[in-house]
């Protein structure tokens, strides 16, 4: 065991005296040593029941004859953190992460790995780390939120997003905003939609790196303390086998997670996300996998933001494995891919079933023939960009709008608060990239207020920036190469006309190459401004948002 470099032998009889000072007895420090990553804090919605989530993991692992030893890892709440300087940082904060979890791992010898984790950073931060290591390791989260109660409909955190451009708009008053304020979160877990967070929790799930049940069981259910339980257990067994990360996250994994996300209509950062654990994991993940794998895999769930449904509906219909039974029988999942669990994936979905034929619908009945992402190249992001097909109008699959440019998230939002976005117009948000920003900003305030102004089946959004997973409405993000690389987008200018076509998989600036040729040549570098060390230290390393926003 690599324990054993800081535990055997005598010359370790130091190393024996600190663990006993911790607390530990000999028969104890004999045992396996069992990281178990904890990023509790009291910001986080998603974190904040994350000790009894922890403790009842360190109970699995102890009673399956390992030491259960405990650390911290940091974690950003997108919600808190956005429309302002904050969100700079989320993107940041999962390199740290996985940083953290390896000076952990391997400044303490330890044999294997529990990654409690919830929210959207912090989950592909952690698989990342989970993937580097390749020691034994598994993921479980904190679970999904339940969904808030408004005059008879179910509400979430997009709701108050919205809320905030209806009450602009004279549509809501200030005590209704009020009322909605306290009442779309009711409690602990990540926020309630198929957002970032409990995409990539289902994500864990669809790629074999977290048990089943980890994407949908909410987070104020028993199931979920004994699903930590159990995956206390289930990391011993995978030790004992010498079963690791890189035996699970193989290209069929990958290619399962994204079926399953397109499935599922999931959050467009998994396009980020994904291709990041595969490159810590050392698998080739081309972006365009996603319009491959969508062709063949309709869209299953319509969850929010783009529909009437929330994670604990799709839990109680029989959660991610049901939607992997429903594409296993079109043969569109590769049963064969190893899992936590130590069987394969039709291993595990044998005795599974679904419960809801309309929260997770029949392959012949989708609510969309083909996946819910789409990746789009054109002349204005040669390297590709990204969008939430799924949640788009319709009206707005195909649209050609003048360009109303802004250099940053800032601006733009001023002048939709200002109601000085016009229909059809096509708001182009640069400068925002993960090099220009820097950090790569989401971008829900803006799109949330969109909606709720009743733009959103008229006006489109496009960025070198990032949308967050609560996002609707023809939201074009990842466009690259960024504006802060040179990339098409800066040489936009106010009113040039944009063509967005979503079923043909186009973005273009229709403007003669000519004249591109002279804005490019009058161009000069560009980044915003930011007072922060970090920032700048990052902005040198980060790569295109294509490539998943890795660091060389």
């Amino acid at each position: 065991m690599k324990s054993d470099q800081a535990k055997k032998g005598v010359s370790r009889a130091p190393h024996r005296s600190l663990m006993k000072a911790n607390g530990f007895s000999d028969w104890e420090i004999e045992r396996p040593w069992i990281g178990v990553a904890n990023p509790y804090n009291q910001i986080i919605p998603g974190h904040t029941h994350l000790r009894r989530i922890t403790e009842a993991v360190k109970a699995g692992i102890y009673a399956a004859g390992g030491l259960p030893i405990e650390f911290p890892t940091i974690g950003v709440c997108d919600g808190i953190a956005m429309n302002h300087i904050g969100m700079k940082f989320s993107l940041p904060s999962r390199e740290l992460i996985m940083d953290s979890i390896e000076i952990m791992a391997k400044g303490h010898a330890f044999d294997a790995l529990v990654l409690v984790t919830n929210c959207d950073k912090i989950i592909p931060g952690m698989a990342m780390a989970a993937a580097r290591l390749n020691i034994p390791a598994l993921v479980v989260s904190g679970g999904p939120m339940l969904a808030g109660r408004y005059r008879d409909r179910d509400i979430d955190l997009s709701t108050v997003f919205e809320a905030v451009g209806k009450h602009a708009a004279g549509k809501l008053s200030m005590e209704e905003l009020a009322e909605l304020e306290d009442i779309a979160c009711p409690g602990c877990g990540s926020c309630a939609g198929m957002f970032t967070a409990n995409t990539m929790n289902c994500m864990m799930e669809a790629l074999g790196l977290a048990l089943p049940g980890n994407g949908t069981i909410p987070a104020v259910y028993a199931a979920r303390e004994r699903l930590a339980k159990d995956a206390g257990r289930a990391i011993m067994a995978l030790l004992e086998r010498d079963i690791k990360p890189r035996d699970i996250l193989t290209r069929k994994a990958f290619e399962n997670a994204v079926a399953v996300d397109l499935a599922l209509g999931g959050s467009t950062n998994t396009t980020l996300h994904l291709p990041a654990i595969a490159h810590a994991a050392g698998v080739d993940f081309p972006l365009d996998l996603f319009n491959e794998i969508g062709e063949r895999v309709p869209h299953l769930c319509s969850l929010s933001p783009g529909g009437p449904y929330h994670i604990q509906d799709l839990y109680a219909a029989g959660g991610v494995q049901a939607v992997m039974a429903r594409l296993a029988g079109g043969g569109l999942i590769h049963e064969d891919a190893l899992s936590v669990t130590g069987k394969t994936v039709g291993e595990n979905l044998q005795h599974v079933r679904v419960r809801d034929d309309e929260v997770i619908r029949p392959l012949d009945r989708p609510y969309h023939a083909k996946g819910g992402l789409a990746i789009l190249h054109g002349s204005l992001a040669p390297d590709g960009s990204v969008v939430k097909q799924a949640a788009v109008a319709p009206e707005m699959l195909v649209h050609t709008g003048p360009a109303r440019v802004f250099n940053s998230e800032e601006e733009a939002y001023a002048a939709i608060m200002d109601q000085k976005i016009n229909d059809g117009d096509v708001v182009v948000i640069r400068y925002e990239g993960p090099k220009g920003g820097p950090g790569m900003r989401e971008m829900l305030s803006p799109t949330a207020a969109l909606a709720g102004l009743g733009k959103d089946k008229t006006v489109a959004l496009l960025t070198d920036g990032r949308f967050s997973g609560a996002t609707r409405g023809a939201a074009v993000g990842h466009v690259s190469p960024e504006a802060a690389a040179g990339g098409p987008i800066a040489l936009v200018q106010e009113g040039d006309m944009i063509r967005i076509d979503i079923p043909a998989k186009r973005i273009d600036l229709l403007v003669d190459e000519t004249e591109l040729a002279k804005r490019k040549a009058a161009w000069k570098p560009w980044v915003q401004p930011v007072e922060s060390e970090f920032l700048d230290r990052y902005r040198r390393v980060v790569t295109s948002g294509a490539r998943g926003a890795v660091l060389e």
